[in-house]
């Protein structure tokens, strides 16, 4: 087994800190920022209630710009409708790409002095770290930050995990019948030959994840395996899920899961105990250059709500103190989900990008469009 199978730390930043640090030189961190500063408490968390940030936002300018990591433009589309629902006269602009384009944008804006977003909400756990040091975050505790499971928040409230996703891998109810795959082992049978769909290991960095754990777990044997099972790869974590449903394959590797489906899901995500998936909490913060700091501190509260969190589409919450449904634990509570893995994984740019070239070695290099379309420099401007 390769030697980069170890967790060595190689480099403690990759690409995206080359970029924060030499090329942007200067530019990449404001003349107030300081070490001391960036290491300051935050204070005490938010006391205003909802409703009054919502007026205050207004009174600031009724504006909002996210940036969110994602799959499709529409992929939040349900967040804004929420949002607007609750908040009508705030006016939100949320723009959806793949969090490796949106760090590197939010880099570019910062070194041509042209910032859009207010928060940024992304998959690159790597950035936030980094952005702190560089003083580009507001340090900030909303509502409810006490209750955060402690992998989930920055201690000084540089940021917060707004949400707790899963990947793994999911099969058609119809299309296995009763002889389901229980576990990553049973997708190198030959029987599934040609019925897989799975997102790019070395386009996605949570994907990446799971297909190294599965790699640590079972083997280089178990990738050349599969790698002659014709998978069907595609960009964007939604395409398995997509593929499944549609009936086009029967079987989808690496996209959002539960432990627990809904009764009338045409597909079952497999957890299964001693057998790898990956959780993290997906981190937001808000940008202290930010043009409307009230909304962008309102939308954090809002996604950090008893209210939101309850109607996580997985049944898991970033909060300690919101019970998952009956037969789920809290997502920190499953061992196999490596939730404290996938922030040191990609902190260490050098591995990542070996694990990534790997892979492109056995299942071909990246092809297709990106799925949220080309956005550019400044989307949401």
């Amino acid at each position: 087994m390769s030697s980069f199978l170890s967790r060595r730390r190689v480099l403690a930043t990759g690409a995206g800190a080359a970029i924060g640090a030499g090329v942007l030189g200067a530019a990449a961190t404001p003349a107030a920022a300081s070490p001391a500063a960036a290491r300051g408490a935050a204070g005490a968390e938010e006391t205003r209630t909802l409703d009054k940030l919502y007026q205050d936002a207004l009174t600031e300018g009724g504006k909002l710009v996210v940036y969110a990591g994602g799959d499709t433009p529409t992929q939040q589309d349900a967040t804004k409708a929420a949002f607007k629902a609750r908040f009508p006269d705030l006016d939100l602009t949320l723009v959806v790409d793949y969090s490796k384009y949106h760090d590197v944008r939010v880099d570019n804006q910062f070194a041509t002095d042209t910032l859009v977003p207010d928060v940024v909400q992304l998959q690159t756990l790597q950035d936030f770290d980094r952005w702190k040091k560089q003083g580009r975050l507001l340090h900030y505790k909303p509502a409810g930050f006490s209750k955060l499971h402690d992998s989930f928040k920055d201690p000084q409230g540089a940021w917060v995990a707004i949400s707790a996703i899963a990947f793994t891998f999911l099969y058609g109810t119809a299309a296995v019948g009763s002889d389901a795959p229980r576990s990553p082992l049973d997708l190198i049978d030959p029987k599934w030959k040609g019925r897989i769909a799975s997102s790019y290991p070395h386009d996605d960095d949570a994907v990446l994840y799971l297909y190294t754990l599965y790699t640590r777990a079972y083997g280089w044997e178990w990738v050349a395996k599969l790698a002659a099972q014709d998978v069907r790869f595609a960009r964007g974590s939604n395409s398995p899920r997509d593929a499944v449903f549609a009936g086009n394959t029967a079987i989808g590797i690496g996209t959002a899961g539960s432990a627990i489906p809904s009764s009338t899901s045409p597909t079952k995500s497999v957890i299964a105990d001693g057998h790898p998936f990956m959780g993290w909490g997906q981190r937001a913060a808000v940008l202290k250059q930010a043009k409307n700091p009230t909304a962008a501190k309102l939308y954090l509260n809002w996604q950090l709500s008893a209210e939101t969190q309850q109607k996580s589409f997985n049944g898991w919450s970033v909060r300690t103190d919101i019970a998952p449904p009956a037969g789920l634990k809290p997502i920190w509570e499953y061992p196999n989900a490596h939730v404290d893995g996938f922030p040191k994984f990609m902190a260490d740019r050098a591995e990542v990008e070996r694990w990534k070239q790997t892979f492109a070695l056995y299942f071909g290099e990246v092809k297709g469009d990106p799925t949220p379309g080309w956005l550019g420099l400044h989307p949401g401007a």
